[in-house]
């Protein structure tokens, strides 16, 4: 045994706290890579395989050598909780800078120049951060003792997870010296991935220190989980899928994560389960963080049943003991399913994974395939819109018609790409020259049509289910698992309790959501000819109102994508959803109940809308004015688009000229999304007498 081996060997057994520990086949190989050859590996194993081991114990190692701290690039906030307190149990030194603790900032930087620091987690955004990427970056990249890429098929372009500021990584490892080892792991890496990852560890600038004399090493282990018992129930709709959910929740191994696709099936799913008894919490990248991590707490501690869970609670997510993971709809590929499962059974013998697909799951694809893709007109639009003056990102959105959040990301994408940079006081176009990579994208979004339906495939297969996952992942070392749905026959019920189907339908019908008044011009209206700035005039504004539910609920919005989708013709609408609309009215807590119903006039939904607006103004025997009138043929362009350019689209564009009678006003639309249509339409009401005006819409998008 060589004393690398022996001094490894002794961390490992601190790590694990177990005296008679070994390594596992490969984890030692890739640490004599690190520590002894200096050189750059990617370890491609399974969830559970151990990755943090093979860091952590080279970490100690090189910093017995007198060598600088360890990087580690970590994607998500509870990861890196996970990792610290790994660390800490293998006497690892690790510390975060992240957007949870800017109040240790500065003595995590007290603590690196102390060298008291053995491995510093820092997420890929904060890469880019101007302050660090200029004040502390160059002084790591000159100290450290390795760099780790935690969750690398993120660095390439065939990864499941579009994160641009992964990519900015390779102009990180290029500039480091040569003889800085690199280790990038993941679990969820086919042979396209793997190559791609590879390549980029690679890459070097030969101004920075010279050439790789040496390949990459790739340390690659079979991904069969030997103790996942694999299955999948079709089932007609959300309503019997709840329903199962309801009937078998409690029978399900221990704790565990049901995970959906969208925040508000994660909401409404938790908000039923919790009526029904289940000791289950919500998560979704809009939870609050310290509520998050509480979560994280309980379900460890097995003090919950499950967490409803979207994919914010994803990758690094440690809990050896995870007895369930169960989807309510697949994700859009078998890498993406096999990253989630792979929080069962780490460290059991038995874990159950089940997968309950639903019919609205390739709509909910599309949506968020095309929704993270730069378009060549907008990127083109960004780069113009700036110069050598920093603009912020609010400043620039009131120039552009792109929306925060897609602005935000696309920025990301053309900083990596060098078309822009951001710097102290917002972004700034750069001179390098920049051309739309067409080929690139189509590339991607063809390999998303595909995986697509690879995960389709694994719904109807009649093959054994982890084989498929494996070969998915380009693992030829598949065999049939003997274990799941198709090996061993099917190890679920199917059957759903009368009450549990009761209970999922009446949860599916429930309605009403608020519809928030907007309180403030957008920044930039009145450079796009919009006379107004500042805050909303009270005695113009809407009173909150209500939509029959949300585009991405589990229950109503069902219907409503039906009702919504791009080749449905309009007509008016059904007497069940009429009834619908009648409930939201009644359990609406207004202050003065409305006297007349006025109907918005759609350019899309005509029937649709003058249809509600006449249902609710007879069953609540109301007055039926008419619709609102649209002026130079209504709005401009197309929905979407950011809030002063979607502003300035409908200002101007309705009149009143209704007979209104004294009291509340009732205004009925078909869909909300940015809330100006509804604002100005309310406001031209209000100055046309309206005392006050209650917004009500079939649906609310998002």
């Amino acid at each position: 045994m060589t004393d690398t081996r022996c001094a490894a060997l002794e961390i490992l057994r601190t790590l694990v706290g177990r005296e008679d520990a070994d390594f596992h086949e490969g984890q030692f190989e890739a640490i004599e890579t690190l520590v002894d050859g200096r050189r750059r590996a990617l370890v491609v194993q399974r969830t559970g395989w151990g990755k943090s081991a093979v860091y952590f114990v080279a970490t100690l190692l090189l910093r017995r050598q007198g060598r600088g701290p360890t990087v580690l690039v970590s994607p998500l906030l509870a990861l890196m909780r996970d990792q610290i307190a790994a660390a800490s149990r293998a006497g690892v030194r690790a510390v975060a800078i992240n957007s949870t603790n800017p109040h240790e900032w500065a003595d995590v930087q007290a603590a690196l120049a102390r060298d008291e620091v053995d491995v510093l987690l820092v997420s890929p955004e904060r890469l880019n951060n101007p302050s660090f990427r200029e004040n502390q970056l160059p002084a790591l990249i000159n100290r450290i003792g390795m760099l780790v890429v935690d969750e690398a098929h993120c660095i390439s372009d065939w990864g499941h997870d579009f994160r641009p500021d992964y990519r900015r990584l390779r102009d990180l490892i290029s500039h480091m010296p040569v003889d800085v080892p690199v280790l990038a792991t993941t679990a969820t890496a086919n042979e396209r991935v793997v190559a791609d990852v590879a390549e980029q560890l690679g890459s070097l600038d030969t101004a920075a220190g010279g050439l790789l004399d040496q390949p990459v090493v790739t340390i690659r282990g079979p991904l069969a989980r030997a103790s996942l018992r694999l299955g999948v129930l079709r089932l007609p709709d959300s309503k019997t899928r709840l329903g199962w959910l309801l009937s078998h929740l409690a029978d399900l191994p221990g704790s565990g994560i049901i995970y959906t696709l969208t925040v508000s099936a994660a909401e409404d799913t938790a908000r039923l389960l919790r009526d029904a008894g289940h000791n289950v919490r919500a998560y979704t990248g809009q939870t609050d963080p310290a509520e998050r991590e509480e979560s994280e707490g309980l379900l460890k501690a097995n003090q919950v049943k499950a967490l409803i869970a979207t994919s914010a609670l994803g990758m690094g997510f440690d809990k050896p003991d995870l007895g369930f993971v169960l989807h309510l709809g697949a994700p859009s590929s078998p890498v993406a399913y096999y990253q989630q499962v792979g929080r069962a059974g780490r460290a059991t013998e038995n874990a159950d994974v089940l997968l309950l697909p639903g019919p609205e799951d390739e709509a909910i694809w599309t949506y968020f395939a095309t929704s993270s893709m730069p378009s060549e007109e907008r990127a083109s639009s960004v780069i113009k819109a700036l110069s050598d003056t920093p603009l912020s990102t609010p400043a620039l959105e009131a120039i552009v018609n792109i929306r925060r959040t897609p602005l935000e990301l696309l920025l990301k994408v053309l900083d990596v790409d060098g078309a822009v940079q951001r710097v102290q006081g917002g972004w700034i176009a750069t001179v390098r020259p920049w051309t739309y990579d067409a080929e690139r994208y189509e590339r991607i979004a063809a390999e998303r049509i595909a995986e697509q339906q690879h995960m389709l495939d694994y719904e109807t297969t009649d093959r054994c289910r982890m084989e498929y996952l494996q070969r998915s992942l380009d693992d030829d070392t598949a065999t049939p698992c003997g274990r799941c749905d198709n090996c061993a026959g099917v190890w679920f019920p199917s059957d759903i309790a009368s009450d549990a189907a009761e209970s999922a339908a009446s949860s599916l019908d429930r309605v009403g959501v608020p519809i928030e008044p907007r309180a403030q011009w957008p920044t930039g209206a009145d450079r796009l000819g919009v006379p107004v700035k500042g805050r909303i005039s009270v005695d113009e504004r809407y009173d909150e109102g209500r939509a029959l539910a949300r585009l991405t609920d589990l229950g109503w919005g069902n219907t409503l994508r039906t009702l919504f989708a791009p080749n449905t013709p309009d007509a008016p609408a059904s007497p069940a959803l009429i009834a619908a609309c009648v409930r939201v009215l009644a359990d609406w807590p207004w202050a003065a109940r409305p006297v007349a119903v006025v109907a918005m006039p759609s350019r899309s939904h005509p029937l649709l809308v003058e249809s509600v607006a006449r249902g609710l103004a007879e069953a609540g025997r109301l007055d039926y004015p008419g619709s609102l009138s649209l002026v130079e043929g209504g709005p401009e362009g197309e929905p979407g688009g950011n809030s002063a350019y979607r502003l300035s689209s409908v200002w101007g564009r309705f009149s009143s000229e209704l007979d209104l009678p004294s009291g509340p006003i009732l205004l009925v639309d078909d869909l909300v999304d940015s809330r100006w249509t509804l604002t100005v339409a309310a406001r031209e009401l209000r100055r046309a007498g309206a005392n006050s005006v209650l917004p009500f819409a079939l649906a609310l998008r998002g």
